[in-house]
C-alpha cells in the first residue's frame, strides 16, 4: 500500500477524533499523515454584506495555526508517523476529495462545523464517500474500547474483491478476528429469469447463503491464513444486520453498491444507512 492516509480538520471534537483515529491508522500501514481544513469562502447574507478587507488572510492564517497545534499533537501521539498540513480554499467535499487523490485512505469525522457541518447529515458525507478514488472513512464518536474485532458486509456476489481485500488487510493490520457478515432476505437467484417461491423454508435458505459465504471467503481465506474468520449469516436486510454487528466491532467495512445509483448515486442504500447508524467507524470501499 502507498500514498498518505488524509484525514479533514475543522476544529470540531468529532474532527479531533479523526485525527486520532487517522493517526493509528497511519501507524499500523506505516503512511504519513495529511491532516487537512477546508477553508469557507465568504458568504454574502440576506443584506449582501462584502467580504471584509483581509479577512480571507486572517482566516487562512488562523487555520494553519491551529492545524500546527493539531498536528504536533499527532506527532506527539505517533512519533513514527510523518505528518504534513494543507488548506485548500475550497469547499469541504471537494476539497478533501481533491486532497486524497492517490492516498490509502480518506478519514472524516461523523459531525462538525463550517466547511464539515454536513458529515453525516446529508450532502458532504454521501459526495466523499461516493466520489472518492480510495476508501472513506467516517469515525463516529465517542469511540469506545478495542473489542478486537472487524466487521464485512458479504453479499457473495461478484465484484466485493477490492471489499473483502481491504477488509482482511485491515484484520492483519489490527491483528484482530474479521467477522463476515452476511444478510439475506430472499434467496439468492442463481439463473436468470428464475421466479422465486413466495414462502422459503428459512433453514434450508439459511444453509444455502451460509455456504454461499463460505464460497466468498474460500480464496481470501487461503491468501490471508493468520487472521481468524468468524462466519455469520442472519435473516435480515443488512444495512440492520451490519447497524446490529456494530455494536460489538471496532470498525465495519461496507461496500458502495451502484444497485441504487439515481437515488444515491455512487452509495447505495445499505452504506448510507450504515454511515448514518453504526456504533463504530465505517469505511466505505468503492469498486
Amino acid at each position: 500500500m502507498t500514498g498518505p492516509i488524509v484525514v479533514g480538520f475543522d476544529g470540531s471534537e468529532s474532527s479531533l477524533r479523526a485525527v486520532g483515529w487517522a493517526g493509528q491508522e497511519a501507524a499500523l500501514r506505516g503512511a504519513p499523515l495529511r491532516i487537512v481544513h477546508a477553508m469557507a469562502r465568504w458568504t454574502p447574507d440576506a443584506l449582501l454584506v462584502p467580504e471584509p478587507a483581509g479577512w480571507e488572510v486572517e482566516a487562512e492564517a488562523a487555520a494553519r495555526e491551529q492545524l500546527e497545534q493539531v498536528a504536533s499533537q499527532a506527532r506527539t501521539d505517533r512519533p513514527g508517523v510523518p505528518v504534513t498540513t494543507e488548506v485548500v480554499p475550497s469547499g469541504a467535499a471537494e476539497g478533501l476529495l481533491q486532497a486524497a487523490e492517490g492516498a490509502q485512505l480518506l478519514v472524516v469525522g461523523n459531525r462538525g462545523h463550517g466547511g464539515f457541518a454536513e458529515l453525516l447529515l446529508g450532502s458532504v458525507s454521501r459526495r466523499v464517500a461516493a466520489r472518492a478514488t480510495c476508501p472513506v472513512a467516517v469515525v463516529r464518536q465517542p469511540l469506545g474500547a478495542d473489542l478486537g474485532v472487524v466487521v464485512v458486509g458479504v453479499t457473495g456476489l461478484p465484484g466485493q474483491e477490492a471489499l473483502l481485500d481491504f477488509a482482511f488487510r485491515e484484520a492483519a493490520l489490527r491483528d484482530v478476528v474479521l467477522r463476515a457478515v452476511h444478510a439475506w432476505t430472499h434467496p439468492g437467484t442463481v439463473t436468470p429469469w428464475v421466479v422465486e417461491p413466495v414462502v422459503h423454508d428459512v433453514e434450508a435458505v439459511g444453509q444455502d447463503e451460509a455456504l454461499l459465504l463460505a464460497q466468498a471467503l474460500a480464496g481470501w481465506r487461503e491468501k490471508f491464513p493468520d487472521v481468524e474468520v468468524v462466519q455469520r449469516v442472519v435473516h435480515k436486510q443488512p444495512a440492520e444486520a451490519l447497524v446490529d454487528a456494530s455494536e460489538e466491532a471496532d470498525l465495519v467495512v461496507v461496500g458502495a453498491s451502484h444497485r441504487m445509483a439515481r437515488a444515491l448515486p455512487g452509495l447505495g442504500g445499505t452504506a448510507h444507512a450504515v454511515l448514518h447508524h453504526a456504533r463504530a467507524p465505517v469505511i466505505v470501499v468503492r469498486r
